[in-house]
């Protein structure tokens, strides 16, 4: 007696195969590592945004800057203008990349606590960004439309 199993990944996978890719939205915002903290709140609060992407010299991401993390800098406001983005305590890698499985970067994005991830190619260079809230809106949405009515 032959017994044929099919395989199936997407009922295997977590998330339905959606990858960060489908959640991931572009960032417009972009602060080099050695522009100054000055620099960078003038940017957050003229853009009206609440995180920048810090890329490195070559272009690469490096990080991700917070209004909030910038406040111990901006209290002590002589030492903004010299303070460079890559001397503050921000968010840093390892980063989110396209073809991650979309429930597991909202585990990890759960587990390091983040609202924002940054998406890099594999050289490094940000692609956009992942959001906490766009992830678990997809994956909700994805159970939803893959679970049975009673």
């Amino acid at each position: 007696m032959n017994i044929v199993t099919t395989y199936s990944p997407q009922l295997e996978r977590p998330g339905h195969g959606l990858t960060v890719a489908d959640a991931m939205e572009p960032c417009e915002y972009q602060i080099a590592d050695d522009s100054t903290v000055d620099q960078a709140d003038d940017i957050l609060h003229g853009a009206d945004i609440e995180y920048l992407l810090v890329r490195d010299h070559d272009g690469r991401c490096e990080g991700l800057v917070t209004r909030i993390g910038l406040h111990p800098f901006l209290d002590r406001a002589r030492s903004t203008e010299r303070t460079a983005i890559s001397a503050t305590t921000h968010q840093r890698g390892p980063f989110a990349w396209p073809t991650m499985g979309l429930a597991l970067a909202a585990i990890a994005m759960r587990i390091k606590h983040l609202a924002v991830w940054p998406v890099v190619d594999e050289d490094g260079y940000i692609l956009g960004v992942i959001t906490a809230d766009r992830a678990t809106g997809l994956l909700t949405t994805g159970l939803l439309a893959t679970t049975p009515a009673p």
